[in-house]
């Protein structure tokens, strides 16, 4: 969690950073040493911030208390509309639409296998232009990668809420056995042979 102090009229200010108070006083770098009741004399407050939610599935920001506002994205596509209901055109004349979650994270699958794979197009080019066969592990690890883009596509698409989104996405958990367990598909690809 990140702390912020506020003085007395409401300004952000930073330890390590001089600042100037409402009378004119500057008061020096150092100012975060002072003792709480002389902060407390100054008008300073600490405000510890929540943790901000994830902004690829959350609209977000930050209340003066440190609390969060979030509302959770439209996980669908969202056909924009005028005030008076009727749809929402471009120059050209097309409906305006707003990716939703998913599309948006199908997208970066699409983009991250696009990459993966480009790594390894040699090989079919290779094979195209000489003949030489493509090696079976460069293959194989080809044919890894669509199969794994196919399933986080899947799981994106059947995703009922942003909860179970949230669930797609790769985390790490330490246990007390010191072991680590890992949940979660999105982004997680296989190893490059």
């Amino acid at each position: 969690m990140t702390t912020i102090y506020r003085c007395c009229h409401g300004q952000t200010i930073r330890p390590g950073k001089a600042w100037t108070d409402q009378t004119g006083v500057t008061h020096p770098a150092s100012w975060h040493t002072y003792t709480a009741a002389q902060k407390a004399a100054l008008g300073i407050t600490e405000i510890v911030q929540q943790p901000a939610p994830d902004s690829r599935l959350y609209n977000w920001s930050y209340n003066s208390d440190g609390t969060v506002n979030a509302t959770a994205k439209n996980l669908d596509d969202v056909n924009e509309v005028n005030d008076d209901g009727s749809p929402m055109l471009d120059s050209d004349g097309k409906q305006i639409v707003t990716p939703g979650v998913k599309s948006t994270l199908i997208a970066e699958v699409k983009a991250q296998q696009g990459a993966l794979l480009a790594q390894t197009d040699w090989a079919i080019v290779r094979k195209a232009d000489t003949g030489i066969d493509v090696p079976a592990a460069i293959q194989q690890w080809r044919n890894e990668i669509r199969l794994a883009a196919s399933l986080m596509e899947d799981a994106i698409s059947q995703a009922a809420d942003i909860d179970a989104m949230a669930a797609l996405f790769v985390t790490y958990t330490s246990n007390p056995d010191g072991s680590v367990a890992k949940t979660g598909m999105l982004y997680d690809w296989p190893e490059q042979p």
